[in-house]
């Protein structure tokens, strides 16, 4: 019993060896594909690593700054780069990373010129960003807007109370359990926190008209209501610059600046880090905080909108 016993973990194990090399060997495998298919769409889409103009996409909800203003950060020290093009496809995120991108593209525009694409979507801090920006092109069709901030809770008292669910706070400061859901907001605290974000509104348009104010054709009041508008009505409201997809606005900016060479852009990624565990053990953390968030009731200020 115990010689078949032996034969059959060998067996188990050499299976197990098996699998694990074809594992890897698919690993590979796909790896290559995947970066092969990249290569390939990178060859058409960038035809020239060399290229004047640089793009930097700001896509979905902005929720960091660090990757975007190390790009600008890069495209700022290179001295082939001679212009920047942030392509913005968001609908906004948190406040404070889309302010932080503002401030970088504000400071680095003063030397070195740097413009607008709006894709499908640039609406609140999406445009927040793009109002930082020299000059702004979006699509005829764009969703382009919606300048105001909102603030999310839940009032989940009276299903508790169904469910027998009793919960106990212990706070120090009034203010410190603002937002839970297992009790009604206190008029006090939505007059705290409609001062809240009204500053915020109030920031919010002042960098607005501190770069365009003398573009816009309305009042900023009238304009940032939080509504959404298309890229040819945006353009009418002084809102955009040019209607424009981002390879005319990169072919109208290469014979603006008269720059030298046939037309291409020069798309930038994120700088590559070299692999540590810690990294993935962070990456998992960042992913687990994201998806709390996105099932939590949302308790901070956001530049957001949900269609």
């Amino acid at each position: 019993m115990s010689r078949e016993r032996s034969k059959g973990i060998v067996g188990i194990f050499i299976l197990v060896t098996v699998l694990f090399f074809i594992f890897i060997l698919f690993a590979f495998y796909s790896v290559s594909q995947l970066r092969e298919a990249t290569s390939m769409g990178s060859d058409l889409m960038d035809r020239s690593k060399d290229a004047p103009i640089a793009v930097i996409s700001i896509e979905n909800e902005i929720t960091e700054s660090r990757k975007v203003v190390e790009m600008l950060l890069d495209a700022e020290e290179n001295k082939e780069i001679k212009a920047i093009i942030l392509r913005i496809d968001s609908p906004g995120g948190a406040v404070a990373p889309t302010q932080e991108i503002y401030e970088e593209v504000r400071r680095i525009d003063k030397k070195k010129p740097i413009y607008a694409s709006f894709g499908s979507i640039a609406a609140s801090g999406g445009y927040y960003i793009g109002a930082a920006c020299r000059k702004i092109y979006a699509n005829a069709g764009t969703l382009t807007g919606s300048i105001g901030v909102i603030m999310q809770m839940a009032d989940l008292s009276e299903l508790f109370a169904w469910a027998k669910y009793k919960q106990i706070t212990i706070k120090a400061g009034r203010y410190k359990d603002i937002g839970n859901p297992g009790r009604a907001m206190t008029e006090e605290e939505k007059r705290f926190l409609d001062d809240l974000l009204a500053g915020t509104h109030q920031q919010f348009k002042k960098d607005i008209t501190d770069v365009r104010g003398k573009r816009l054709k309305k009042d900023i009041n009238e304009l940032a209501q939080g509504q959404i508008f298309h890229g040819s009505e945006a353009k009418e409201f002084g809102l955009v610059d040019e209607i424009g997809t981002l390879w005319q606005a990169g072919r109208a900016i290469h014979k603006d600046l008269k720059l030298k060479g046939k037309f291409a852009l020069r798309y930038l990624k994120p700088a590559r880090k070299k692999f540590h565990f810690s990294d993935l053990m962070q990456d998992t953390e960042d992913t687990l905080a994201t998806l709390r968030t996105k099932v939590a009731p949302k308790t901070s200020p956001a530049f957001l909108y949900q269609p």
